[in-house]
């Protein structure tokens, strides 16, 4: 079976292909597109298709469209309901959901050579459900899916075994943990459905004390299902006008709210742990994203083990309604190595962009060393390596690079990238050194949890602990990532430091970088010392003409 899967109604367009069960390649819109998110999430934009992505995707199998055996649209119209029925203040939702009742068609425009009728309807949390439960390590797993909106709720709790989905709760709109996230990012003056991550963040700097008051509007109700709607955010705290100075209600409402929908989650993984007995809980939706959330739902849980899909917001949709129809058709879905399933370019290829942009480089014995040794004298370095990642972290293919133990670089960085003074970057780790540095779910190779920073390391690492003396880190793996593994570990060599700071390579309100384009033009606006493009170097100091120190 070959099998391309789409996401396009809401945000964070995307496409993914599974051939015969295997995962071939998953892309976001924006990293093609060059627009953040793909598109905004308003119905007027419902129409748009990942068209580049799709393609990319064939193109890497060696596919045309007239070759796929089924196209899966990770959302169902015919399961929707009038906005207004369900409670919720969305008057163009009918246009939306016009839209998707259309997009077969829109899909066979757009791809010339499908056929209109290969499209099949994917309900959006069952799409969400498979993206995690499938796509996982764990062939049978309890899955909980929190978001925003699908076509009629909110979430889905239920188990996957052999392959097949048992659906035992879901929670029927307008209550939503992800719509009053939401709301709460765009009373902060953040941009909703975009910096929720951010609201994230500033929490570590609050105190819950609007905590009882939230309670009344947001908790579990014993069955698998939850209240969360109609909190009056203006009661509680004055709205921050976007761009102005957080005061410490801003942080004390966020700190609250982040508290509220961790004891949320918890009621609701102890109720489908009594219902299902599974040893792993398997998460996804945007909620998921949540790392603060899902640590505590691994360590204070019932589950044994936790696995969070790391494309969990609607990106990875496009990868779980493809499975999901691979898995209706029998075949079960081979699981995913890890999220590094976009774009690449060989030695050669990028070699001919760097000669075509006629920027000086050079291609030094071993990159790894190159890029330790300007580490450790405290340079920052643009890392572009293999393929790119799927889903919203930088996993060590498109990342910024700098040294952890200056606590200056926190703030160096934010700078390089446009960002909030209150934003925290990650650390990266050899997966056998974590334990000995961080406390908290192990092995974490998608950044999808926080780790407590242990006392002797706090002021060796002082850039990647946040206020709360946590971090959320990447464990990397020398089998996965033998070139990650050995630029670590020559940074230790020279600095005693098993861990090097990771953030997105990309500046702020901009898509992660993709392609070589995209490296050099980031590389060229921002305050960064070298450029490693696959095995090449370009540095700053040949730029400007001034030689390199020996």
């Amino acid at each position: 079976m070959r099998i391309l899967g789409i996401n396009a109604l809401f945000h964070d367009p995307a496409a993914a292909l599974v051939v015969d069960g295997r995962i071939v390649a998953a892309a976001e819109e924006e990293r093609f597109s060059r627009r953040k998110h793909g598109k905004r999430p308003v119905p007027f934009a419902a129409w748009e298709q990942p068209v580049k992505s799709a393609a990319w995707c064939l193109e890497r199998a060696g596919l045309r469209p007239a070759d796929l055996d089924a196209v899966a649209y990770s959302y169902d119209p015919s399961l929707a309901r009038p906005a207004d029925a369900m409670g919720l203040d969305d008057p163009w939702d009918g246009l939306r959901q016009t839209y998707a009742r259309e997009a077969p068609r829109f899909l066979a425009d757009a791809l010339p050579g499908l056929a209109a009728e290969r499209v099949r309807f994917v309900p959006h949390h069952v799409a969400h459900a498979a993206s995690a439960a499938l796509a996982g390590p764990h062939r049978d797993s309890a899955v909980l899916v929190l978001d925003g909106r699908g076509e009629c709720a909110s979430h889905l709790a239920g188990v996957y075994r052999g392959g097949e989905l048992e659906v035992l709760a879901a929670q029927d709109l307008p209550s939503s943990l992800g719509l009053v996230y939401e709301e709460l990012t765009e009373h902060l003056g953040f941009l909703r459905s975009s910096d929720e991550y951010k609201v994230m963040a500033l929490a570590a700097f609050g105190k819950p004390r609007f905590l009882p008051e939230l309670r009344t509007h947001i908790h579990a109700t014993g069955d698998g299902g939850f209240l969360a709607r109609a909190v009056p955010w203006e009661a509680l705290t004055e709205p921050r006008a976007p761009g102005r100075e957080w005061t410490q209600d801003h942080a004390d409402l966020a700190a609250s709210t982040q508290a509220c929908l961790e004891e949320v989650l918890l009621d609701l993984a102890r109720w489908l742990h009594g219902r299902t007995g599974a040893e792993t809980l398997a998460l996804a939706g945007g909620v998921a994203l949540n790392c603060v959330a899902n640590t505590r739902l691994a360590v204070e849980g019932p589950f044994r083990r936790v696995w969070v899909q790391p494309a969990a917001g609607d990106a990875g949709t496009a990868l779980g309604g493809a499975l999901q129809l691979e898995a209706d058709g029998g075949v079960l879905p081979t699981p995913m190595e890890g999220a590094d399933l976009g774009r690449e370019w060989s030695d050669d290829e990028l070699r001919g962009w760097l000669e075509r942009a006629r920027v000086p480089y050079e291609r030094p014995p071993d990159i790894a060393e190159a890029v330790a040794r300007e580490l450790a004298r405290d340079g920052i370095v643009a890392w572009f390596q293999g393929r790119s990642e799927y889903g919203p972290r930088a996993l060590g293919h498109r990342s910024l690079l700098a040294h952890p133990g200056h606590v200056a670089n926190l703030e160096r960085l934010n700078h390089v990238k446009g960002r909030e003074e209150f934003r925290p970057v990650a650390p990266m780790v050899a997966a056998d050194r974590a334990a000995e540095i961080f406390e908290g779910p192990l092995p974490s190779p998608y950044m999808l949890f926080v780790h407590r920073v242990t006392r002797p390391w706090r002021d060796r690492i002082p850039a990647v602990v946040h206020v709360d003396g946590t971090a959320r880190i990447q464990t990397v793996d020398p089998a996965r990532e033998p070139l990650v593994a050995r630029m670590l570990a020559a940074f230790e060599r020279r600095t005693g430091l098993p861990v090097v700071v990771n953030t997105s390579l990309n500046t702020a309100g901009r898509p992660m970088v993709d392609d070589p384009r995209d490296a050099l033009e980031c590389f060229g606006s921002a305050p960064v010392d070298l450029l490693a493009l696959g095995p090449y170097a370009v540095r700053r100091t040949l730029l400007c003409g001034t030689p390199e120190e020996p």
